[in-house]
C-alpha cells in the first residue's frame, strides 16, 4: 500500500537528527510514490495547522509537538528487546479501565486505540483492557506512556493478582502467538529477498522499496506486544530486530544521496511508517497482527 501525501510527509520529517526539511524535498520524494505536488503542499498546510509539523523562519518544516509522542515511540524500535522484562505468571498483570471514560469518536478515538495498542494492551472484558506485567519500566511508566499516546485521563491503571485459572487462560488467549511467529518468519524472509534484490535495482525503485517494506516491518516490531517466554518464546522476535537493523543500513545507503542533495541531516532511514494517521495499524480479534 503507497503512503498518502500526510503520512509520507510525517515519515520524512520523523528521519532528521536535527535542523529541518525543504519543501523541494517533501515534494521530490512524492514524486516517487505518485503523490501529486498539490495534493502534498495541501496536506503540509493541514499538518501545520494541527501543530503536527511546524515551520521555521526558513519556511523549512519539522515535527511538530503534537507528533513527538508517537515518534519517540516509534523510534524506540531498535532497543524494544530493553522494554521486556520478567514476568510473573498469573500473579502479573497490567489492567487498564476504559469505560469510564468520556465516549469519543473520530481522532480521539484512534488516539486510544493507538495508545492502547503500542502498549500491547488487549480488551479482557468491556472496558478492561490487559497485557502481561512485564514491561521494565512498570505500572508508572506504563501509565505516563499511555497518557502522552493520547489514552485520556481518568482512565486507571493498576496490577491485577491471582486471576482464576479461567480468566487465566482467556487472558493469555487474547494474542495469536502461531500468527505473531508466522509474522516474524515472513518477514524474516521478505528482508532477505530484498536485501538480495536492491543491490541490482535503479536507485529510485530500490528507495521506494526499501522504504515501504522497512516501513511495514518497523510498524510490526514497534506494536508488538511484548509478550513473556511462558507465552510466546522471544527468539524470532528477536531476530527479526537484528534483520531489521542490518536492512535499516542498507535503506540507508539507498536514500543518503536523496538526502544529501537536498541539505537534510537524517538521523535513520527513511520508511512507512504509517503513525501519524490516528491508528494506522489495528488488531484484529485475538491476534497480534496488523490489519
Amino acid at each position: 500500500m503507497r503512503p498518502t501525501a500526510k503520512s509520507l510527509i510525517l515519515d520524512l520529517l520523523s528521519t532528521l537528527r536535527r535542523g529541518s526539511m525543504p519543501v523541494r524535498a517533501l515534494v521530490s520524494a512524492g514524486t516517487l510514490f505518485g503523490i501529486p505536488d498539490n495534493n502534498l503542499r495541501v496536506a503540509l498546510a493541514r499538518l501545520l495547522a494541527t501543530g503536527t509539523v511546524e515551520r521555521d523562519e526558513r519556511g523549512r518544516y519539522r515535527l511538530g509537538p503534537a507528533a513527538q509522542a508517537v515518534d519517540q515511540q516509534v523510534v524506540s524500535w531498535r532497543r524494544i528487546e530493553e522494554r521486556a522484562g520478567r514476568w510473573r505468571g498469573p500473579c502479573g498483570w497490567l489492567g487498564v479501565h476504559t469505560a469510564n471514560l468520556p465516549r469519543a469518536r473520530g481522532p480521539e478515538r484512534r488516539r486510544r486505540e493507538r495508545a492502547l495498542l503500542f502498549l500491547g494492551f488487549r480488551e479482557l472484558s468491556p472496558g478492561l483492557h490487559v497485557r502481561p506485567d512485564n514491561l521494565t519500566a512498570g505500572a508508572s511508566g506504563a501509565r505516563e506512556q499511555l497518557a502522552a499516546l493520547g489514552l485520556g485521563s481518568p482512565a486507571p491503571l493498576f496490577r491485577l493478582s491471582e486471576l482464576d485459572p479461567a480468566t487465566d487462560r482467556r487472558a493469555r488467549g487474547l494474542w495469536d502467538v502461531a500468527a505473531l511467529r508466522a509474522g516474524y518468519r515472513d518477514s524474516l524472509r521478505d528482508i532477505a529477498s530484498s536485501e538480495a534484490r536492491v543491490p541490482a535495482l535503479p536507485i529510485e525503485s530500490a528507495m521506494v522499496e526499501t522504504f515501504l517494506l522497512g516501513g511495514r516491518v518497523m510498524r510490526q516490531i514497534v506494536l508488538d506486544p511484548l509478550l513473556p517466554e511462558p507465552i510466546a518464546p522471544a527468539a524470532e522476535r528477536r531476530a527479526l530486530v537484528d534483520a531489521m537493523r542490518a536492512y535499516d543500513r542498507l535503506g540507508r545507503t539507498c536514500w543518503a544521496e536523496f538526502l544529501a542533495r537536498h541539505g537534510v541531516p537524517h538521523l535513520r532511514n527513511p520508511v512507512d511508517l504509517r503513525v501519524g494517521e490516528g491508528i494506522r495499524a489495528t488488531t484484529t480479534p485475538a491476534t497480534g497482527e496488523a490489519a
